[in-house]
C-alpha cells in the first residue's frame, strides 16, 4: 500500500509540475484619455507581454479616471480591486515622500540639468518605492509646467485676484503660492476643466501635451513662457500583487513596460515641443516676464524652501545631493557629462 501511495503522490507532483501557470490581470488605472499616445503604447505593450508570457500576464487600463483620483487609486491598490496605476510623482509622496523632490518649484533651469540628475537619480528613488511596497516599471517625463491662463499674466502681481489651480493634496506648489501671498485652488485633475468652465478657476499650470490631452487649451489664452517646476511620473505596480508572478514573467513585464516608458520619456519632450508650437498656432499668446520678474519667482522659491523642509515634504539629504549634482553641473556643464 505504502508504494501505491507514493507512486500516486509522485505522479500528482508531476502532473502538477506540469499544469500552466495560473493566468493574472493586472489592472492599472490611468488618468491619461483613451486613444492619446501614452494610452495606444501602453496597450502595445500590455500586448506584448501577453504574448511572451503566453496568456500568463494580462495587463487592463482603466483610462480617463474613470477609478476615481489618484488617493482614490492607491486606497483600490491596497485592497487588491486595482493592482497598479499611471501616477504623477506627487501622487505618491504618501508612499515615498522623495518621489516629488524633481518637482521642487524653479529645481531645474534646462532639460540638460534634468538629464543630467535623472541619470544618477532615477534608481535611487526606484528602489526606494520598491522598498515601500511598490513596484515602478520606469519613469516618464511629463515635461515643464508653464501657467496658462485667461488673462496675461507676467509678473507676480498679475496673478494676485486670480483663482490658480494647484493638484489636489499638492504641497509644494501649495506653499510656494502662499510664499508669495498668492491662495491657490486645490481640486483632483478630473475637476479642472469644469472648473475652468465655471469660472472656479482661470489659471492653470499645465504641460502642453497635458493641456491639449485634457482639452484645457480650450479654456485659456495665455501662456506664460517661465518653466515652473518638472513633471514626471511612473506607472507602478503593488509590490504584493507583482510578486505572484514567476520571476520570468516579473522580468517580461519589467522589460517591456520599461521599454515603453522609455520610449514615452524620449518622445514626450518633442511632444511638448510640438505641442506647445500648436498652441501658438491655434492662437494662445506667449507672455514673457522680465529677467527681473524670473529672478523674484526664483527668490520666493527659495523662501519657501525652508518650509518644505520643515513639513518633511522631503528629505534634506536627497535634495542636497540633487543640488550638490547642479551645482557641478552648472560649474562645468561639459566636463560634467564626460564619463
Amino acid at each position: 500500500m505504502r508504494v501505491k501511495v507514493s507512486v500516486f503522490l509522485l505522479f500528482l507532483a508531476v502532473g502538477m509540475a506540469t499544469l500552466p501557470a495560473q493566468a493574472r490581470t493586472l489592472k492599472i488605472a490611468t488618468l491619461s484619455p483613451e486613444g492619446h499616445d501614452w494610452m495606444r503604447e501602453m496597450r502595445k505593450g500590455a500586448d506584448e507581454i501577453r504574448e511572451r508570457t503566453d496568456g500568463r500576464v494580462k495587463l487592463k487600463f482603466y483610462p480617463g479616471g474613470v477609478m476615481g483620483n489618484d488617493q482614490t487609486v492607491l486606497r483600490k491598490i491596497r485592497i487588491g480591486q486595482l493592482q497598479g496605476g499611471a501616477f504623477s510623482a506627487g501622487a505618491l509622496v504618501e508612499v515615498y515622500n522623495d518621489m516629488q523632490v524633481y518637482s521642487v518649484p524653479f529645481l531645474f533651469r534646462s532639460y540638460e540639468e534634468v538629464d543630467f540628475v535623472r541619470s544618477r537619480m532615477d534608481e535611487v528613488i526606484r528602489a526606494e518605492l520598491e522598498n515601500r511596497g511598490f513596484v515602478s516599471v520606469g519613469f516618464s517625463e511629463g515635461g515643464f509646467a508653464y501657467l496658462m491662463s485667461v488673462d496675461a499674466l507676467s509678473s507676480r502681481e498679475d496673478l494676485v485676484g486670480h483663482k490658480l489651480w494647484i493638484p489636489e493634496g499638492d504641497e509644494l506648489s501649495q506653499i510656494a503660492l502662499e510664499t508669495a501671498g498668492i491662495s491657490p485652488v486645490p481640486l483632483p485633475v478630473p475637476d479642472v476643466y469644469t472648473g475652468l468652465q465655471t469660472g472656479l478657476i482661470d489659471v492653470v499650470a499645465s504641460s502642453p501635451i497635458g493641456a491639449i490631452a485634457l482639452q484645457w487649451h480650450t479654456r485659456v489664452k495665455y501662456l506664460t513662457d517661465v518653466p515652473l517646476l518638472y513633471l514626471f511620473g511612473t506607472v507602478a505596480l503593488s509590490k504584493k500583487a507583482f510578486s505572484k508572478l514567476s520571476e520570468a514573467d516579473q522580468a517580461v513585464v519589467r522589460d517591456v513596460m520599461g521599454g515603453v516608458l522609455k520610449k514615452l520619456d524620449r518622445q514626450n519632450r518633442q511632444s511638448n515641443e510640438d505641442a506647445r508650437n500648436a498652441l501658438l498656432n491655434q492662437g494662445m499668446q506667449m507672455v514673457s516676464p522680465s529677467p527681473e520678474e524670473e529672478a523674484a519667482w526664483r527668490s520666493i522659491a527659495e523662501q519657501a524652501k525652508s518650509a518644505y523642509q520643515g513639513r518633511g515634504l522631503y528629505s534634506n539629504e536627497t535634495y542636497e545631493t540633487i543640488q550638490q549634482q547642479l551645482e557641478a553641473f552648472r560649474a562645468n556643464p561639459v566636463g560634467a557629462l564626460e564619463p
